[in-house]
């Protein structure tokens, strides 16, 4: 009962088709292709990226945004 024959997986698929239809099956086929594709030109992209440095910091009045809150968070 473990292990299914290639007949119980035809009659699974069979039931699906009768379930959902052709043409639902190919939309959902093709948004699932997209969705991988899109996955994969992103992840190739970040690869080709250099690593990004720390972003530049804000200076007002000769001293860093993120010093002001510290400050600001101290007092």
């Amino acid at each position: 009962m473990g292990s299914f024959s290639i007949w119980h997986w035809l009659i699974v698929l069979l039931i699906v088709l009768l379930v959902f239809g052709t043409k639902k099956l190919r939309n959902i086929g093709e948004d699932l292709g997209g969705a991988v594709k899109g996955f994969k030109e992103g992840m190739k992209s970040a690869e080709d990226k250099p690593a990004e440095t720390a972003p530049p910091q804000q200076v007002t009045g000769g001293q860093t945004i993120e010093g002001e809150v510290r400050e600001k968070t101290k007092s």
